[in-house]
């Protein structure tokens, strides 16, 4: 028998690949499969299964290429109504995968065809329990995400049935059963994750908040939806693609591979009105770029971002990466629903400034060179574009807040006259926000070095902990 933990960092994502005597599941695979397939065919196993634990929000699983590439069933827990050929599977329905037995338990509340997987042992015994987004490690499935696809699903109600959920079939389950989630810590689906990303059922009823016996029904309700922040705008986006299905992955990568040189790039932008997307480093981007490219690295938080910052998941992008990480890249837009790459930048930026191509720059200066400037010029404003949360624990004195998550709705919160001096918690967040701007013919943005950590690092600027009136937000 094996269990592995497939964990994707920039997504915060636990897939799982299960096998005993040549029989194998995938428990919500990414959106590339072929990994699962070599796994299986190293093992000299068949996959049996694809159980999907709900429609996903943060990313388009890869459960109908796997299921056509291996003719493995698809199956889903009750109540879900896929566009596509799936076992929806009844409450307590048993599947067998080789000596192992798997039950499905039915566990409404993220959303409502949400089912928890529950592995046994050839005895019977218990083993591990595969909670999708019904339960995290120190947290649970945020209740407001099927409402934006059913209407009449408010989260009240969600919650209540998580509430019954987990008192009525996952609290009364074994000690000493391994938790498998869905997410960790960074994961857009749940508040308070833990960076673990497996632990005991015995010891998260101790320390989960959620799976406190005492906690009352109302009680529950009110800490589950309290302080949650609007999902990102893709988040139902990819549920629908969940639900009725896709393009291929290979269809999609055949697409976005297509390499372009630098007049045929110029082309091809000019005529589709793609967005010009650069995935590089933010101060090698901030060196020299393709006017009106935007930069999102491909090193951070990539697909979260670009879903956050690019509300159409049927925009054409055209991309400029790091030389031999263009269907990396390809590959992580698909991730979250971004199918429509056409192409890349042949021989990346260096080809397009050998051809002679207009280029365009984004000043990046130091904390120390910040405060300088700041002294001799009293008109200058900070921005800081973390989230609201961050800038309220603390901020540069008379910093305005414009959270990058919301740029597009507060543009007109910012001057075109005047000058700032933007920053984040490192770097990665402001190149994003500050080439945005750039892009709309904002030019008197200056990027500061090593956000804000470089700022308290300095003790040249000062800082404080109390949340002053200039906060846009």
């Amino acid at each position: 028998m094996q269990i592995e933990q497939i964990y994707t960092g920039c997504l915060a994502q636990g897939a799982y690949y299960i096998q005993s005597n040549g029989e194998a599941v995938v428990i919500d695979p990414l959106r590339e499969v072929d990994p699962y397939i070599q796994r299986a065919e190293k093992d000299g196993a068949k996959i049996k299964y694809v159980l999907e634990t709900h429609f996903h929000a943060d990313f388009v699983s890869g459960h109908i290429d796997l299921a056509k590439k291996t003719g493995a069933q698809i199956v889903y827990g009750p109540t879900a109504k896929p566009g596509f050929d799936a076992l929806v599977a009844t409450d307590g329905q048993v599947l067998k995968v080789g000596e192992l037995s798997i039950e499905v338990l039915h566990t409404p509340g993220h959303t409502m065809e949400s089912s928890c997987y529950l592995l046994k042992d050839a005895t019977g015994k218990s083993l591990g329990l595969f909670t999708g987004d019904t339960l995290f490690i120190g947290d649970v499935g945020r209740p407001d995400l099927a409402q934006e696809v059913v209407e009449d699903l408010t989260q009240e109600k969600l919650a209540s049935h998580l509430y019954d959920s987990l008192r009525n079939k996952i609290m009364p389950l074994e000690d000493d059963i391994i938790v498998y989630p869905a997410h960790g810590a960074g994961s857009a689906c749940g508040k308070n994750m833990s960076k673990e990303t497996t632990d005991t059922l015995g010891n998260q009823k101790k320390t989960n908040y959620a799976l406190n016996p005492d906690l009352t029904r109302e009680e529950f309700i009110k800490e589950l939806t309290e302080g949650l922040t609007p999902p990102p705008a893709y988040f139902p986006e990819n549920v629908m693609m969940n639900i009725k299905g896709y393009e291929s992955i290979d269809t999609v990568l055949k697409r976005g591979r297509q390499a372009l040189d630098p007049e045929g790039f110029e082309a091809v932008a000019n005529e589709t009105g793609a967005v010009l997307l650069d995935t590089r480093d933010a101060q090698t981007f901030a060196k020299g770029f393709i006017p009106n490219s935007i930069n999102i690295g491909i090193d951070g938080g990539f697909a979260p971002w670009v879903g956050a910052l690019i509300p159409d998941i049927k925009q054409q992008i055209l991309l400029i990466t790091d030389k031999g990480r263009e269907e990396e890249v390809v590959t992580r837009l698909a991730r979250v629903g971004y199918d429509h790459t056409i192409g890349f930048l042949s021989g990346g930026f260096e080809a397009w400034q050998e051809a002679g191509k207009e280029i365009d720059q984004i000043e990046s200066i130091s904390v120390q060179e910040m405060a300088n400037r700041l002294e001799a010029d009293p008109e200058a404003m900070v921005l800081d574009v973390r989230k609201e949360s961050e800038y309220q624990s603390e901020h540069v004195i008379d910093a305005q807040n414009v959270p990058l998550d919301y740029i597009n709705d507060h543009l007109a919160d910012i001057s075109k006259d005047k000058k700032y001096f933007v920053h984040c918690a490192g770097g990665y967040r402001s190149m994003i926000f500050n080439s945005i701007l750039k892009a709309r013919g904002f030019d008197n943005l200056i990027d500061v070095k090593g956000g804000f950590s470089a700022i308290k690092d300095s003790e040249t600027v000062p800082v404080s902990n109390y949340v002053c009136p200039s906060t846009l937000l």
